[in-house]
């Protein structure tokens, strides 16, 4: 079975920052690419960065040059440094992964439990 486990949420005052961290464990053959999605009460959830295995990076315009997503593909670990936060921010925070359990299998999602993420003041 492949869990991810989600860390860091809490609350914070806008202009604060947090660093939330999301590692993989289990059966796990490849990792294509890790990311973080959000959703707010009465919204859809929506994603907010994603990081290929291969480096490669995106992110949700409304958190362009304020988050950062990284990854440490040896603890098979992503992490979201989120930085300058806003109210607007506030939200129930997943980590997704698409990965392979084996060489044939297909690559699937899967979704941690969501950390919570309160920015006010």
């Amino acid at each position: 079975q492949v869990q991810l486990v989600e860390s860091g949420g809490g609350l914070v005052q806008p202009g604060g920052s947090l660093r939330l961290s999301c590692a993989a464990s289990g059966s796990i053959y490849s990792i294509n690419a890790m990311g973080w999605y959000r959703q707010a009460p009465g919204k859809e959830r929506e994603l907010v960065a994603v990081i290929t295995s291969g480096g490669n990076t995106n992110y949700a315009s409304s958190v362009k040059g304020r988050f950062t997503i990284s990854r440490d593909n040896t603890k098979n670990t992503v992490y979201l440094q989120m930085n300058s936060l806003k109210p607007e921010d506030t939200a129930v925070y997943y980590c997704n992964a698409k990965l392979r359990r084996s060489w044939i299998d297909s690559i699937s999602d899967y979704w941690g439990q969501g950390t919570q993420v309160t920015v006010s003041s």
